[in-house]
């Protein structure tokens, strides 16, 4: 008996790890052309919840296409209305997996674990070379997953095929709505202990078609399974930003609206099911059951009813899809109010803010929440500008000081960042990656070293205008007035620099913007230093203060070389 319980155990490791494989090879195969599908479908409402299906079914992973829909919210590229019509989508597009398990259970002898073992050759054989290497990975995982549902099927029969067991759930499904209760809280304790809730699925199946449970309690552990499956989004939301609790309480919302609904039309909609279940060629399972059944119906209910709970999945998924897609403005409220914006506190702005909201298993999809982080590090560079020209433009030293402390602490939260961020980076390297990937790597090194630069370049303009104040020098009402000509120009050269970052690269073009804002700033600052010149051999103020406003104007200008030099990064990987 201990041993078919550890085989029993055995069996659903191998189920997962082959989920966790197939799932893995899947994003690493299509994770860059993910995101240029996502970014090119989210304009409207169909598009948004087609992009979920397609995007789920591709990496067999609502969680993975849950933590994508985060980073796009969160960077502004996606609104919460356009998130929540993915999110339905997203729970269309994972009933393709119940329906890939329906396959494995099969009829007859045969299933699609009979060629689990041969098709492991063909996966090593692939794994072996580095071109083939994701794609071996997924048939590695689709044979282990396949084989792993075989054996807890099998195992599963030998262990609950007792009297004793019968009774047990036999007696548990007769307390009426109270066994709908208990049967969809099992479901969902399995999916929030799993992290799957596949594995919920498989199980269900498994229970339904042995006869151990009937259709009506299958009903209710898929409807548990539902809930279970935004128990982990939303405790991984919760020390996570506004968008990504938004996000998550909107996940909550769809499948409880859904949960509900069901269970406010508990026969109806079982009946609903049955009916469908039949239309495609099977028995109907609320009609027909195991003890009135003679063997032959029996053996066909058997083989069919892991269908019906594909079917009863799909259905519970679509329909609630249907109702709710015309009221996401109505959600969008909702969740609104239930994570509403802090008064008076500043945005989050001095540490990661997406890298950590939930990790995604490959390289290829994690690059896309760096990118994010690196967009947001790329408007706290330009919250800095403010206090160079603060400085700039003190009237008093204490008001210098004020500003000047800003410039040092702006300075140590870009170092934490580079660092942090290069930390993140290099732990999605460690992955197997594309070549697109290892370019997007190079390039967001790049940016965050001259992201880290701009952080040095106000402390150093800092030091030099305490070393004004220091020697009593002061800078002429034109110095100051060119000074802040020289900030604006910098400005402008942000705003190319964020347009640029935040775009998806499919829809970056070029990077003219960042190209003449750059031509603008060198232009002033040779403007600048002739009439600095100028000014130095007529003596119009002293050589001493001149030199100091030289040196602002270099910093500002270098400034400027960092900013085109991340377009540049940022465009550099398109062409890779």
């Amino acid at each position: 008996m201990l041993l078919k319980i550890f085989t029993l155990l055995g069996s659903l490791a191998m189920f997962l790890y082959g989920m966790s494989l197939m799932s893995a090879g899947l994003q690493k195969m299509a994770g860059n052309r993910m995101r240029v599908f996502m970014a090119r479908m989210t304009s409207n409402n169909f598009k948004c919840i087609m992009a979920g299906i397609v995007v789920t079914a591709m990496v067999q992973s609502s969680t993975a296409t849950t933590l994508l829909i985060v980073s796009f919210v969160n960077a502004g590229l996606l609104a919460l209305g356009s998130a929540i019509a993915v999110i339905m989508g997203a729970n269309i597009g994972t009933t393709v997996t119940a329906w890939i398990f329906a396959l494995s259970f099969g009829g007859g002898s045969w299933s699609v674990a009979t060629i689990a073992v041969p098709l492991m050759f063909f996966a090593f054989i692939c794994i072996s070379v580095k071109k083939t290497a994701n794609l071996g990975e997924f048939l590695m995982g689709f044979a282990l997953l396949f084989l792993g549902i075989s054996m807890l099927k099998e195992t599963s029969t030998e262990l609950l095929d007792n009297e004793g067991v019968r009774t047990f759930l036999s007696t548990l499904s007769g307390y009426k709505i109270w066994s709908v209760f208990l049967f969809m809280l099992a479901g969902a304790i399995i999916t929030f202990m799993l992290q799957s809730s596949a594995t919920a699925t498989a199980i269900t199946m498994v229970l339904i078609a042995q006869g151990y449970i009937g259709f009506d309690m299958a009903t209710a552990m898929v409807l548990g399974s539902n809930l279970g499956t935004t128990i982990t989004s939303n405790i991984a939301a919760s020390v996570a930003n506004q968008s990504a609790k938004r996000t998550a309480r909107a996940h909550f919302l769809f499948n409880l609206f859904g949960v509900i609904l069901a269970l406010l039309c508990f026969r109806p909609f079982i009946k609903l099911v049955g009916l469908t279940v039949q239309a495609l060629g099977f028995p109907n399972p609320v009609t027909v059951s195991f003890e009135d059944a003679d063997e032959a119906t029996r053996a066909s209910l058997e083989a069919s009813l892991p269908y019906s709970v594909a079917v009863l999945h799909t259905v519970f998924n679509v329909i609630t899809t249907l109702i709710l897609v015309g009221f996401i403005p109505q959600l969008v409220k909702m969740v609104t109010w239930m994570v509403p914006n802090k008064k008076g506190e500043e945005k989050e702005t001095y540490r990661l803010k997406y890298i950590g909201i939930g990790n995604i298993a490959t390289g290829d999809l994690a690059l896309n929440t760096a990118k994010m982080e690196v967009v947001e590090f790329g408007y706290l560079c330009r919250r800095d500008l403010a206090y160079i020209r603060s400085a700039i433009n003190a009237g008093t030293k204490a008001e210098f000081e004020a500003a000047d402390k800003k410039l040092v602490h702006y300075e140590e939260v870009t170092d934490n960042l580079e660092r942090e961020i290069a930390t993140y980076l290099r732990e999605v390297s460690k992955n197997e990656l594309s070549i697109s990937a290892l370019a997007r790597i190079r390039e967001l090194y790049r940016v965050i070293g001259e992201m880290e630069s701009l952080g040095d370049s106000g402390e150093t303009i800092g030091k030099i205008l305490a070393r004004v104040w220091e020697h009593d020098c002061h800078f002429t009402e034109n110095m100051l007035s060119q000074l802040n000509q020289m900030v604006d120009l910098v400005d402008k050269a942000y705003d190319a620099m964020d347009h640029n970052l935040a775009t998806p690269l499919v829809e970056l073009d070029d990077i003219t913007n960042a190209e003449q804002a750059e031509e603008a700033i060198n232009e002033y600052r040779d403007i600048l230093r002739n009439e600095h010149l100028s000014n130095i051999e007529k003596a119009s103020y002293p050589y001493e203060t001149g030199s100091f406003y030289m040196d602002v104007v270099n910093c500002i200008e270098k400034m400027g070389d960092f900013i085109i030099n991340i377009s540049q990064s940022v465009y550099g990987a398109k062409t890779v």
